[in-house]
């Protein structure tokens, strides 16, 4: 690539104060078959052509472009010189690197701009036939640039009035099929069954506003029942109310309405409302905590190639779930969907360092997945809502793995109870309660083999049932 000077650090180079005055992302790339041939032509070797991919990702996601240009007065090469991003930290055997861009190249609250720096045209080099990018480290001024959650861990819950322990929500099943009046009686029963310390009810992320279930008469009907349900049982509860719209004045709309019915969380899918409407969701004070649902993400960091974690190929072009993760926790959310521990890609311990992405305040970097840690200065901690296949039976290493800070949401595994909805509150009442107590599962179950909690393992066992 015959840009106008080197994109590559010299082995050895680091940034300096990096937590200071640079963004530092984390990649790997394949290199194209054809390109190798051609190169070994021109006597260069598959190194050099690593080299190059790495420096012009850099040159493409920076200052430079894709030939010389005039660099006579006014020409602007001098600044692009000074602040050009640099390839650093190559690893010519994984094809993995790391890029150093100057903080001065970016507008620091912007992070819809960020992204079109970093990543925005970097996936359509020729010589690459594969890219993944694995992480993204934030410097302090940037992280300054936005008020991070609003409520985040501790806020939450000092709203729901319950200081340790995990919170427990269920997504309706069908996604669709109840009306707004259905929902909120299931509302009612998950919020008043056994002891009436079930905590919350979702929406799921296809039920917006529709002729038979209506976004506003849903709202007041679930909130209503919430608020009955509180005076009942002496126990706060939650509504994860779906917001969601393309229209960013609806979904402004739709929280007001939360907020007058007297609900304290609202819903949106933060991938397919897009960063922006994240950022100006949360700049706009709501007054509610945000869910972030994270539909359609599976198309940007899914990626079945056995070199998703650095060692061997990769096969497409994905960002991270530990990217998303952190733009998120950046932008605001006070809960976001992690996965589960139990689900599939866990050798490495994905789902546990998505949530400490969320909560830790010093991030280390992962010894087996590729990443750079993170320091969040006054950003706080976040909820990690695990989900997916997900029952009774899983609660023991669900918590033994991602600690109290955490909403496990069953949906199927509590609906699908063989003896009905409010034995599978019951049930999960039981293991969550057994846990707390220093009682191990199978103890429980052993000696009340008549116990909901019994028949709904006699059901699912003690693993997840069904996988995302």
């Amino acid at each position: 690539m015959a840009v106008q000077f080197d994109y590559v650090a010299k082995k050895g180079w680091k940034p300096k104060n990096p937590d200071e005055d640079y963004v530092i992302t984390l990649l790997k790339v394949e290199l194209d078959e054809s390109a190798i041939k051609e190169a070994k032509k021109k006597g260069a070797s598959e190194k050099d052509l690593f080299r190059d991919a790495a420096g012009t990702v850099a040159a493409e996601s920076s200052t430079g472009t894709w030939t010389k240009v005039y660099d006579g007065k006014d020409s602007g090469i001098p600044l692009a010189r000074a602040k050009r991003a640099m390839a650093y930290d190559l690893d010519y055997e994984r094809k993995m690197f790391k890029i150093a861009y100057p903080l001065d190249l970016f507008e620091l609250n912007n992070v819809s701009g960020l992204l079109a720096g970093i990543v925005g045209n970097i996936a359509g080099m020729k010589m690459v036939s594969a890219m993944r990018v694995y992480d993204v480290r934030f410097p302090k001024r940037m992280i300054a640039a936005f008020p991070g959650p609003a409520f985040g861990i501790d806020g939450v819950r000092k709203i729901l009035k319950k200081p340790k322990q995990c919170l427990v929500c269920t997504v309706p099943k069908p996604k669709i099929g109840r009306t707004d009046t259905e929902q909120a009686k299931l509302a009612r029963i998950l919020f008043n069954s056994g002891n009436g310390t079930y905590d919350g009810i979702k929406d799921d992320e296809n039920l917006l506003s529709l002729p038979f279930n209506k976004f506003e008469k849903r709202c007041k009907l679930v909130l209503q029942e919430a608020r009955t349900a509180e005076k009942k049982t002496g126990n706060k509860k939650f509504y994860l109310c779906n917001t969601t719209h393309s229209n960013m004045n609806e979904m402004l709309r739709r929280a007001k309405m939360i907020k007058d019915n007297g609900g304290i969380f609202m819903m949106m899918d933060v991938v397919t409302t897009g960063f922006a409407a994240v950022d100006s969701v949360r700049r706009a004070n709501t007054g509610l905590a945000i869910h972030a649902h994270r539909a359609m993400h599976g198309f940007i960091t899914r990626d079945n190639s056995p070199g998703i974690h650095g060692k061997g190929k990769l096969y497409g072009f994905s960002i991270s779930m530990i990217v998303l993760a952190k733009l998120f926790r950046l932008l605001g959310v006070d809960s976001l969907h992690g996965g589960s521990p139990l689900a599939k890609m866990e050798d490495y311990g994905e789902a546990i360092y998505i949530k400490d992405i969320l909560q830790a305040k010093d991030l280390k970097p992962h010894d087996k997945i590729p990443s750079l840690g993170q320091k969040w200065w006054h950003i706080k901690p976040v909820w990690m809502t695990a989900s997916g296949g997900l029952h009774p039976g899983d609660f023991e290493t669900i918590l033994n793995e991602l600690g109290n800070d955490i909403i496990i949401q069953c949906g199927g595994g509590l609906l699908g109870h063989p003896q009905g909805i409010e034995a599978g509150v019951k049930a999960i009442e039981q293991a969550r309660d057994a846990y707390y107590k220093g009682i191990p599962l199978k103890d429980f179950v052993r000696k009340n083999p008549n116990s909901e909690l019994a028949a709904a393992v006699k059901l699912w066992g003690y693993g997840p049932r069904i996988v995302y």
